[in-house]
Parts: C-alpha cells; sequence; structure tokens
C-alpha cells in the first residue's frame, strides 16, 4: 500500500505501526520519526512564517480563518507523482492543514480509487483510536493494536504512580498551560486531560474543546502554582525564543509562582500540539514537571526547561 500523510501526527502513527516503508510522501513539517526527513514533500506553506513573531502568526491565522482559507497548499503535480493508495489528512483545523474538502477532490480528479481518512480526534482515547483506524485501514490492525496496548501500559502506569503519590499526601498542583503566548491562549483539546492524568489541575483549558483566548490577568487571578508555556506547533527552542521577546505585564513577575522559578517552556510540537503516540511522552514529561520526586527520568530527554520571567 502506497500511503501519503498530510499530518506530521499520521506520519508519527504511520510508522509507529511499522509502515514506514510504505509511506512515499509527508507534508513539509514531518520531521519525526527523523528517518522520514528526505521523503518527497507535497505541501507547501503559503507564506514565510519562521521569522514572525507570535502575535503576527496569530494575525495571519485569523486572518486565513476569516477567509476561508488554510495557511498551506497542497501540490497535486508531486501527490499525483507518488501514486497514493491511502492519503491521511483532517479537519480539525483547517488553518494547519490542507483541508480535507481540498484533498478529497485533488484524490478525485487524480484517481477515483484513492481513499482519503480524516483523523478527528479530541481526547487521547480519540487519539488512541485513531492509531488503531489507521492501522485499520493500511490493514495492519494487530500491530496497531499492539502500539495501542503498550501506550495504554504507559499510561496505566503513570496514573498508578500518580494515585499513590496522591494517598502519601502529595497534592495536584494547580497550572495554567497556555498554547500561544502573543496573544495568550488556554490550552484545549487533549491537553488539559494530558495535564490531569499527569497529576495536575488545568485552571484555564477546556477539555476536548479548542484552545480559546486568554488574558494575562485571568491568569494571574487563578494565581497557578505553574505556567507552562506549550504554543501550538513550536518546538522547545522556538518556544524559549518567542518567550523571550512576549510582551507580558510587568506585574508577571511578581505572581508566586513566578517567584519560584515555577514558569516552563515545553516542546509543544513533539508532544502536545499533534495527536499522536508522543502524547503519552507529554504525559510523562508533565508528570516529572509536577512531582519530580515521584517521577525520575521519565521525561523525554531535552523536552522542556525552566524559563525566566521578564
Amino acid at each position: 500500500m502506497r500511503i501519503v500523510s498530510l499530518l506530521p501526527s499520521a506520519t508519527e502513527i504511520v510508522c509507529a505501526i511499522g509502515l514506514q516503508d510504505e509511506l512515499v510522501a509527508v507534508t513539509h513539517e514531518c520531521d519525526w520519526p527523523p528517518s522520514v526527513v528526505g521523503k518527497p514533500v507535497v505541501t507547501r506553506s503559503v507564506q514565510d512564517l519562521t521569522a514572525v513573531s507570535s502575535r503576527d502568526i496569530h494575525a495571519r491565522v485569523t486572518a486565513s480563518m476569516h477567509g476561508g482559507s488554510s495557511l498551506y497548499e497542497l501540490d497535486e503535480e508531486a501527490l499525483a507523482a507518488v501514486k497514493p493508495d491511502l492519503i491521511l489528512t483532517q479537519e480539525l483545523c483547517r488553518v494547519c492543514a490542507v483541508s480535507y474538502r481540498e484533498v478529497n477532490e485533488v484524490a478525485r480528479r487524480i484517481d477515483a480509487g484513492i481513499t482519503v481518512v480524516s483523523l478527528e480526534p479530541t481526547s487521547i482515547e480519540g487519539i488512541l483510536n485513531t492509531i488503531t483506524t489507521v492501522g485499520a485501514m493500511a490493514e495492519v490492525e494487530d500491530a496497531a493494536i499492539d502500539v495501542v496496548e503498550a501506550l495504554r501500559e504507559r499510561l496505566g502506569a503513570i496514573e498508578q504512580r500518580v494515585a499513590t503519590r496522591r494517598e502519601a499526601g502529595h497534592r495536584a498542583p494547580r497550572v495554567v498551560g497556555l498554547e500561544w503566548l502573543d496573544p495568550p491562549f488556554a490550552v484545549g483539546h487533549w491537553v488539559p486531560e494530558q495535564i490531569r492524568r499527569a497529576g495536575g489541575w488545568d485552571l484555564l483549558g477546556s477539555d476536548g474543546e479548542k484552545a480559546h483566548p486568554t488574558t494575562w490577568d485571568a491568569v494571574a487571578e487563578v494565581d497557578p502554582e505553574m505556567l507552562f508555556l506549550m504554543p501550538c506547533g513550536f518546538h522547545l527552542a522556538d518556544t524559549v525564543r518567542n518567550w523571550a521577546r512576549t510582551p507580558i505585564p510587568p506585574w508577571l513577575a511578581e505572581l508566586p509562582a513566578v517567584q519560584r522559578g515555577a514558569v516552563f517552556a515545553v516542546d509543544g510540537s513533539a508532544y502536545f500540539s499533534r495527536p499522536g503516540p508522543r502524547v503519552i511522552d507529554g504525559i510523562e514529561l508533565l508528570a516529572e514537571i509536577m512531582d519530580p520526586a515521584g517521577f525520575v527520568d521519565i521525561a523525554p530527554p531535552g523536552g522542556w526547561t525552566p524559563v525566566p520571567v521578564g
């Protein structure tokens, strides 16, 4: 089977279930596993956002949403050249990927026999179900089930350890996760669930819903014990760089969490933005940050760092 992935998360899923050799094309943002770099690319960015500020990116995303367009476009010629049997895409965020409708229309023009599958998880359970869906569509359902069972075992081990620590008196920290920095957005979809399963309590996020705008005043009002900076699509270095130039009110430095040094940048792109197998790594990462005495050396290396404020 010849598979094209139009999502970094789908690329990770396809490789996790053992089908990397069948993966004939990916997106320009697919970077995991590293071995997929160099495969044919069938998407491109409409705008160059590499040196653009968080606020400018937000403005362009907003304009695209209001205009019904995407920040990315499909290379129809390149897609036709790889002769796909199965295309994996999504409708969850029409700005962050080529729209399902456009993909379907292009696929029909190339070959009416191409199967186009839209992946739409909004929870951790939904992400696990997505893995089995891809396995079923690619005719390797047993391999997908094995991957899911292994992920469930890891998740169960974290949750059991969280419960044990609670029984021993460890209190769930009150946290705020931010999915964007300028302007600030509270986390949504599966991220509040990641925080909760890791042993924390997110104060502003919305389970299963899109990330929503918030304010620094709102952050201060709930007075979190920890602040997680996890902007969508940003790797750790991007987050640290953007945080350094994010305009924040001077009084934010007076928050107790800031005074304690409990502001953390994480690799949002790898472990939180992409609904694939590494969301479990993200839970492990959060668990170690929130309870370092209870979770030792389980976070993926280089996945997080404390950052200063001001």
